[in-house]
């Protein structure tokens, strides 16, 4: 019988980068981490692909996933919902694995709630100023949308001393190094 795999949140404004930080350190073999995968109902972006990705659903099949009690945590963001599958995440912490949820803050909450042994990670932008300059380089969202992500954004930050720990992603390689070191020393 394997060990059960960590818990790990890992949670930050949008745009402060948690999937290049995630893609550096998740490319660790050492950590055995695995990606769960969360349910929305926004639209693909270019290049998204379901069931890697995201699951996309309809916001009906999203719901009825919240009145089953299917969901470890979800949350409503920008219109669209955001959610994570409890037995995909369990199904793979018990094969030992390491299972990483990229989630909002609002899920964190639910999630220390349910799972008070979560390792908990914010990654935080150097500035207010380089995140949004990061929002607009995707050049993905309408001016209302940003100024909606970056008002969150503001929110979101002031909620960083719920995490265990907080690391800035002021440089990729150097912020996935430092979360890689975080995951070391709970496992």
């Amino acid at each position: 019988m394997c060990k059960k795999g960590l818990l790990i949140v890992f949670s930050g404004p949008s745009g402060v980068g948690k999937g290049t930080v995630r893609k550096y350190f998740q490319a660790d073999p050492e950590l055995k981490i695995t990606y769960s995968i969360s349910m929305t109902t926004r639209q693909p972006r270019k290049g998204e692909v379901d069931g890697i990705d995201y699951f996309f659903v309809t916001r009906e099949r999203f719901e009825e996933a919240i009145a089953n009690g299917e969901l470890l945590e979800y949350a409503e963001f920008v219109g669209n919902y955001y959610g994570t599958p409890f037995d995909y995440v369990e199904k793979l912490r018990n094969e030992g694995k390491n299972v990483l949820l990229e989630i909002e803050v609002q899920g964190m909450l639910q999630i220390k709630e349910k799972c008070p042994d979560a390792l908990t990670i914010f990654i935080v932008p150097p500035s207010m100023k380089e995140l949004e300059r990061r929002i607009r380089g995707r050049k993905s969202e309408s001016e209302e949308v940003i100024q909606e992500r970056l008002a969150k954004a503001e929110k979101e930050m002031l909620l960083e001393k719920e995490y265990e720990f907080v690391v800035c992603n002021d440089d990729v390689l150097r912020a996935a190094s430092e979360v890689a070191s975080i995951i070391r020393k709970h496992m």
